[in-house]
């Protein structure tokens, strides 16, 4: 997702905007640009293609300032990377808008622009706001009168920032999907797409609803409902601080939240279990009687969330004896979908704004579920807002944009869950003390797969120079197999595909050779007979096997196979540790290849477009 901040204040606001870019960066982008309003009241601009740093580079030779302004990181959709594609946009010397997100009929208005006489220096959709919003003031309409008129003919998802500079005291901002947070300081105000880029002016914040308009000033914030009614909308403080979004000692911060995992998975088992059991009323006032009633689940989400949704599914079905459907979000919303009676609705989600999956979560509060359950990290987000129960996942900022430490916090989320709708079916006291001291013990083996560090880094070695890689597990290991190929593509752009292993012989073995490694997820559980043997018909020709393989597994190293011990993990949270190890080896494997790490390629942080 693109990046957006927008400031207002007494001081020059330019050195605001770009640190907030700078702390945007992790949710991926192609160019970045800064509008403001000078004294003159004329609108400095200066945009660029490529990172921050280069726009800081260029302002440094072209210095702007203003006390009024917007800025943004741009994630190329209409238009390819150009410094003519880049925000902001202006319409002629009077407005600047920044805008995250798809006009999905800009064309028809961008038409009915040009006949007007407005020309167009870019591709994108957001010219054309831009262009609508001056007509609007030209024909005398005040500025969030202007904005009103213009996003009323708005089809899509967007967070929308306007400037005029003609009135140079406010910024008027619509959302729709696309998440906005308004900052609150002492004389100024600040507006942005998250709340790490304002963490160094603020721990104050409004999260504006869905079909919200706001006008900012440096005195006051006045917020219109989609209904055009002015409203008051709760202020909150926000416990990160800036701390929390910096690399510290490590090179990366996808490395960083790695090892920051077992702190992450303690936090959020805190306040979830007490007394060897598991607490439902930690998922709000209404879960006693909703989990009471639950016959079904259906578990959607996108990306790294789909895979932990998956493993959902084994644990939800044999510990809860409850039938669970897993679905990707954009699939789930374009098609007729038959509700089972009694049938519980899960969304899972890293931002809680992503997009496919909050609109799956509108239309199912629309067709006839039992409740809705978000499983999210970020409190204030549109799904935790918009689900009868909430768990958050307690994961705190995560800036690489490939997820590592929310994904288990979501898996142990899940087990939770899991146990909370297997105790309201009858699951004996004994037996779920029993689960309870495994969960508590997972932060611990994460902790010892973390020492596995160098092992993976000197094993990273063996993929440097492969161009594809298999990835293989069964059961619940199998959609972690998924998540370890995700990983592996995402940041080192290896192409690496999972399947279930009893799979091979359907396909994937055609792929078998020399110059394909092979990775497999090996804990010591029910299926592991049933693995080594698809790990034997992998030898058998001349395939490379890597084998993450519980010590207790009895699987040694020999000729083309490679055994990476793994610290002894019950089959219960075995899917949360065997992830560690994963990730610590893409990451490892991105490092040599010299990729961006943190910022992979054509991906972005929060995916809020279709």
């Amino acid at each position: 997702m693109c990046g957006i901040v927008g400031a207002v204040a007494e001081r020059n606001i330019v050195p605001i905007l770009v640190e907030g870019l700078r702390r945007l960066e992790y949710r991926g982008y192609d160019s970045a640009g800064v509008a403001v309003v000078q004294e003159d009241q004329s609108i400095g601009l200066c945009r660029t293609v490529g990172k921050v740093a280069e726009l800081e580079e260029k302002l440094q030779a072209n210095p702007l300032s203003g006390r009024i302004g917007v800025a943004h990181t741009r994630w190329a959709t209409h238009g390819g990377v150009t410094e003519e594609n880049a925000h902001p946009h202006l319409s002629g010397d009077r407005v600047a808008v920044i805008h995250n997100g798809i006009i999905e009929n800009f064309q028809p208005i961008k038409d009915g622009l040009i006949k007007k006489g407005y020309e167009f220096s870019s591709e994108t959709d957001t010219e054309a706001a831009a262009h609508l919003v001056h007509d609007y003031l030209k024909q005398g309409l005040d500025l969030v009168e202007a904005v009103t008129q213009s996003v009323a003919q708005f089809q899509g998802a967007y967070a929308l920032l306007v400037v005029d500079s003609e009135d140079p005291e406010r910024i008027v901002v619509s959302r729709v999907a696309s998440p906005l947070v308004i900052g609150l300081g002492l004389g100024e105000n600040f507006v942005a797409s998250g709340v790490p880029a304002l963490l160094p002016v603020t721990q104050r914040f409004i999260y504006l609803e869905q079909g919200d308009i706001a006008e900012i000033r440096r005195d006051k914030v006045t917020i219109f409902d989609a209904d055009g009614n002015e409203v008051e909308r709760e202020v909150h403080e926000t416990q990160w601080d800036t701390e929390a979004a910096e690399k510290g000692p490590y090179r990366h911060y996808m490395l960083k939240e790695i090892f920051e995992q077992p702190s992450a998975l303690a936090d959020t088992l805190y306040g979830r279990v007490a007394n060897q059991q598991v607490v439902p009323e930690s998922l709000g006032p209404r879960a006693k009687d909703l989990l009471d009633e639950v016959e079904n689940i259906h578990i959607i989400a996108c990306g790294t969330s789909y895979h932990a949704g998956c493993v959902g599914k084994y644990w939800i079905e044999s510990l809860a004896g409850l039938p669970c459907q897993v679905e990707i979000a954009s699939e789930y919303r374009y098609r007729k979908v038959v509700v089972p009676p009694k049938t519980l609705f899960v969304t899972l989600s890293q931002s809680g704004e992503t997009a496919d999956t909050l609109e799956a979560l509108r239309i199912a509060k629309e067709s006839g579920y039992l409740g809705t359950l978000t499983i999210c990290n970020s409190a204030h987000s549109s799904m935790v807002r918009e689900s009868d129960l909430v768990m958050m996942t307690q994961a705190g900022p995560e800036i690489g944009v490939a997820s590592t430490k929310a994904f288990t916090t979501q898996l142990l989320s899940v087990l939770l869950v899991t146990l909370m709708l297997a105790r309201h079916r009858g699951l004996d006291k004994a037996r779920e003390k029993e689960f309870v001291a495994h969960l508590t013990h997972a932060a611990v083996a994460c902790d010892q797969a973390l020492q596995m560090n160098d092992q993976l880094q000197e094993l990273a070695e063996d993929f440097a120079e492969k161009h594809h890689t298999l990835f293989l597990g069964r059961g619940p290991m199998w959609p972690i197999a998924m998540e370890g190929a995700l990983k592996l593509k995402e940041i080192s752009y290896i192409h690496a595909e999972a399947y279930a292993a009893g799979e091979l012989k359907h396909g994937p073995l055609a792929l078998i050779d020399e110059e394909m490694p092979v990775v497999v997820v090996a804990p010591n559980n029910d299926l592991l007979d049933k693995l080594k043997s698809n790990m034997q018909v992998v030898r058998a020709r001349g395939g490379q096997l890597i084998v993450f393989a519980d010590k207790e597994a009895g699987i040694k190293t020999e000729p083309g196979m490679k055994v990476v011990e793994m610290p002894h993990a019950d089959r219960l949270i075995a899917p949360i540790v065997y992830t560690i190890p994963l990730q610590l080896l893409s990451y490892h494997v991105a490092v040599l290849k010299g990729t961006d790490v943190d910022q992979p390629r054509n991906l972005a942080k929060s995916v809020t477009v279709e």
